[in-house]
């Protein structure tokens, strides 16, 4: 049963192994900086289609260990109703993610954004898949993700 405040913030990518455990683990730091309600929210990351228990691409990894944080444990997850029930904001990380979202669950309205949806509109929004890709793309994710954070820490002091 869902609570009865959201309390998650979930990122959505495509197989939850690449780009959405990046801006989870990204944004779970960022909000373990901040005070009052933020710093008690829940940061998970899913799939729209992930099978469960997959690990996180080996150069996902490498990119965030050189952050300091260890990705090392991350379980993939399909995204759910339950989960989207308790989220108070899901972040997709393309405007396909956010449209499938959008399409098979029910979302309540402006719960589903995109993770550079707040930067603006002269910034590109999409994340790319790096999927496949070398360790320099992995790298671009990464920075893309990060540069994005910030704007989503401030859009999350607006509604909470």
């Amino acid at each position: 049963m869902a609570s009865s405040k959201p309390n998650k913030i979930t990122v959505v990518c495509t197989a939850n192994i690449c780009r959405s455990p990046l801006g989870e683990m990204l944004l779970a730091e960022a909000l373990k900086k901040e005070k009052g309600s933020l710093h008690q929210l829940q940061v998970v990351s899913a799939g729209v289609a992930a099978r469960d228990g997959a690990p996180a691409s080996m150069l996902s990894v490498e990119v965030l260990a050189k952050e300091g944080i260890d990705l090392s444990g991350h379980q993939s997850q399909a995204l759910t109703q339950e989960l989207v029930d308790d989220s108070l904001l899901i972040l997709g990380m393309t405007t396909d993610h956010v449209n499938i979202i959008e399409a098979l669950f029910e979302v309540r309205e402006n719960q589903v954004q995109l993770y550079r949806g707040f930067l603006g509109p002269n910034k590109h929004d999409q994340i790319p898949d790096p999927f496949g890709g070398d360790h320099l793309l992995y790298l671009k994710t990464l920075d893309s993700i990060k540069e994005a954070t910030p704007s989503i820490i401030q859009h999350l002091q607006k509604i909470s």
